[in-house]
């Protein structure tokens, strides 16, 4: 019997030896690689506050779960404290040094990124009952900056335009299209005009010409210029219509055309949304 129980603790001795080998010779995990922000992503957190800033972080309290309530599974909820060095956007009140909850991944370990004495770039709304604290427009709108500088390149690209005394307002619908037949076989222009948060114009124009490819342009004023061309992508105007347009004409805006006209301004929508293309998010920002 006594010899069983010597096989027993041999075999034992064995498999943990051959588990503990294998997991030293198994590949070393690495962290996911972060979310990379869109286009769309940064518009969406650069047009949503007031406070747009870069700072130094000078101190980092991690917040235990029960104090951090709706945080995502991976997530680690901090208070930061944070020296600002420029004032991109935002009232003259920004005191230099401020305090932010921000949301940031783990890694596999479950530890947070190292933040102390690192640049970052905040997009904020300020608190108006306590001076020096802000509230991110997102809880991930601490952008890090290290190695990043196309990044504030972009945000400081689209404040600019958003600052414009020409900067295109949001779209929020679709307010009336028509479409003219030409005067020749295949000659045709629909026009689709939007409604927008500031009540301003903006309308498309989508031409057909004989033996040409159809063309798209978008006007921002009363009058069409003949001249317009389609917004570049990656532009406040190519944001304000990729992320804002419906991806379908709603039939209202076509009830009182003759079908054949109706049919053809929404083949003209389904053509501008296509040159367009997608309006990709990679972290919605949550209502």
């Amino acid at each position: 019997m006594k010899n069983v129980f010597k096989m027993i603790d041999i075999q034992r001795r064995l498999s943990v030896t051959a588990a503990a080998l294998c997991a030293a010779s198994a590949p070393a995990q690495t962290a996911p690689a972060p979310v990379p922000f869109t286009y769309a992503d940064l518009a969406d957190r650069a047009l949503a506050g007031p406070v747009a800033m870069t700072a130094i972080v000078t101190g980092v309290t991690r917040l235990k779960p029960d104090q951090s309530p709706g945080l995502a599974p991976g997530h680690a909820r901090l208070l930061v404290d944070a020296q600002a060095t420029s004032l991109i956007r935002g009232p003259a009140g920004v005191p230099p040094r401020v305090r932010y909850l921000a949301d940031v991944p783990l890694d596999e370990k479950g530890r947070a990124p190292r933040l102390a004495r690192k640049p970052v770039l905040l997009l904020a709304k300020t608190v108006a009952t306590r001076p020096g604290e802000l509230q991110l427009v997102a809880p991930d709108a601490q952008l890090p900056l290290e190695n990043a500088a196309a990044t504030e390149a972009t945000i400081r690209r689209i404040l600019v335009e958003a600052s414009g005394p020409d900067a295109p307002p949001a779209v929020t619908g679709i307010s009336g299209a028509f479409h003219v037949p030409g005067t020749i076989q295949g000659e045709a222009e629909s026009q689709i005009f939007l409604s927008t948060a500031a009540a301003r114009p903006i309308s498309l124009t989508v031409l057909r010409r004989p033996g040409q490819e159809k063309s798209w342009a978008v006007a921002l004023t009363e009058i069409v210029d003949e001249r317009a061309e389609p917004p570049a992508r990656d532009t406040l105007l190519w944001y304000r219509l990729a992320c804002g347009l419906p991806r379908r004409l709603p039939n209202p805006v076509t009830a009182s055309l003759p079908a054949a006209e109706a049919e053809a301004v929404r083949q003209d929508y389904r053509f501008v949304l296509d040159k367009l293309g997608p309006c990709t998010r990679n972290r919605p920002v949550k209502a």
